[in-house]
């Protein structure tokens, strides 16, 4: 178990770190497959014909705890991530976008989408009980621990195939309305979820280690399938097997407006719901399982136990072996529903080549649900100088777990770099970094 907990800070240390994907670019009035995938309806407004998108990676950490001055610490990590009582929230999320292809012909525009996803959530986790995990210097006191939310660490790798389809249904000198929608096809690879809900118990530490023991019962999920069922510390497990067989579906539908001038526009607005579907994982060594978990005071778990453990099933027999655990219904095959959120946005043309985008983005399920790959709340505001071949923009960003942060990015030809962090990483002390590039080629 100290090795799962671990693994957050093992990759922050990396320092690539947001959550909103192509913060900056994805808005950006050189439309491309890109303002697609945030919008299915701007396909229809793609700045050639044709597009092909050779590679995009967006790489991206966020956290309430930890901040970039603390590198310079002598502090530990792990006795950073669990300070204070403020619940622990941390997300690691990679998303890799394969060969596209997006088409613009007359009022309609078409595109093809290959994408990868890999996630790790650390979802309201107690940082007491972290700190009893990972902390080898213990104090000698007792805690009592009264925490009604699911704590969870979770794991996600999946794949997606997007066809998607939008139209202008109408059009005059001064506006344009144009709907879309995407249909996505789920290639699920890798799971895995562990949610303690409902704990309400006690931490003793003393001499010999520290013992968690329960007041009342509290419920317990453990979930997992394909590579992660075996190995959830080390992060090369999440691209062993991102893309499964086909086995869920979801899809996104949006609406999008421009006030035009001429062949340019003066506001180009757009609202769109994205990820609505789940998706089924099915492997040899699936589970799901739901326990009441039960640890009387005369006998209390010690929590020196989950110092090697590497998985879930370790944890899971650890805790059955000792007979904490009484078991519900078992899944086999289960279901995990993706990140539904509602998207829109505003740019702005200010002057002919400055222009300030708006965005909003608003999760539509509960990061608490075991079955449920999460999504932060975000609001954001780009100003950005377009000059034809070069594009140069500043995302402020306000994030749900990690606060304000303010990055950078550019756009030279079809070659795009940026993040939405690094000036706030240098100036503040930021708990967020992330960066992102790609290619595309667009012409005609």
């Amino acid at each position: 178990m100290k090795k799962i907990i671990l693994i957050f800070m093992a990759v922050s240390g990396l320092s690539a770190t947001a959550q909103e994907h192509f913060s900056g670019i994805s808005t950006s009035n050189r439309v491309g497959v890109l303002n697609g995938n945030l919008n299915p309806a701007e396909l229809v407004n793609l700045s050639k014909k044709f597009e092909v998108t050779i590679y995009g990676l967006s790489f991206n950490v966020s956290n309430n705890k930890i901040g970039f001055s603390d590198f310079n610490s002598d502090t530990d990590f792990d006795q950073l991530i669990f300070q204070g009582t403020e619940p622990v929230n941390a997300r690691i999320d990679a998303e890799i976008m394969g060969p596209s292809l997006g088409l613009r012909w007359q009022k309609w525009g078409f595109a093809i989408t290959t994408k990868a996803y890999a996630k790790f959530d650390m979802v309201d986790i107690d940082p007491t009980i972290g700190n009893a995990i990972t902390n080898d210097n213990l104090i000698l006191n007792t805690t009592l621990l009264d925490n009604p939310n699911n704590q969870r660490l979770s794991g996600t790798a999946y794949g997606e195939l997007g066809l998607s389809a939008a139209r202008t249904f109408f059009e005059n000198d001064k506006h344009q309305w144009s709907a879309g929608v995407t249909l996505k096809l789920l290639f699920p690879g890798s799971y895995s979820n562990f949610g303690l809900s409902r704990l309400d118990g006690t931490i003793t530490q003393n001499a010999f280690g520290a013992f968690l023991s329960t007041n009342q019962p509290a419920t317990l999920n453990i979930a997992y399938s394909g590579s992660l069922a075996d190995s959830f510390t080390n992060f090369d497990d999440y691209s062993k097997s991102i893309f499964g067989g086909l086995n869920g579906f979801s899809g996104d539908i949006g609406i999008n407006y421009r006030w035009k001038s001429g062949k340019e526009y003066k506001v180009n607005a757009g609202l769109a719901i994205r990820n609505i579907g789940s998706m089924t994982f099915k492997d040899d060594n699936n589970a799901s399982t739901n326990y009441i978990l039960n640890i009387p005071q005369n006998d209390p778990l010690d929590l020196s136990l989950f110092d090697d453990v590497n998985n879930l099933k370790e944890v899971e027999t650890i805790l059955r072996d000792n007979g904490y655990l009484t078991e519900m219904p078992q899944e086999k095959d289960f279901k995990v529903k993706l990140p539904t959120v509602v998207s829109t946005y505003a740019d702005f043309r200010i002057i002919p080549k400055f222009f300030v985008t708006a965005y909003l983005q608003q999760k539509l399920n509960d990061d608490a649900d075991n079955e449920q790959i999460t999504a932060p709340n975000i609001f954001s505001i780009t100003p950005r100088v377009n000059l034809g071949f070069f594009e140069g923009y500043v995302p402020v960003t306000f994030h749900e777990i990690s606060g304000t942060n303010i990055g950078l990015g550019f756009r030279l030809g079809g070659f795009y770099l940026g993040t939405s962090s690094m000036i706030s990483a240098l100036l503040s002390d930021s708990k967020q970094g992330d960066i992102y590039t790609g290619f595309r080629w667009a012409f005609l």
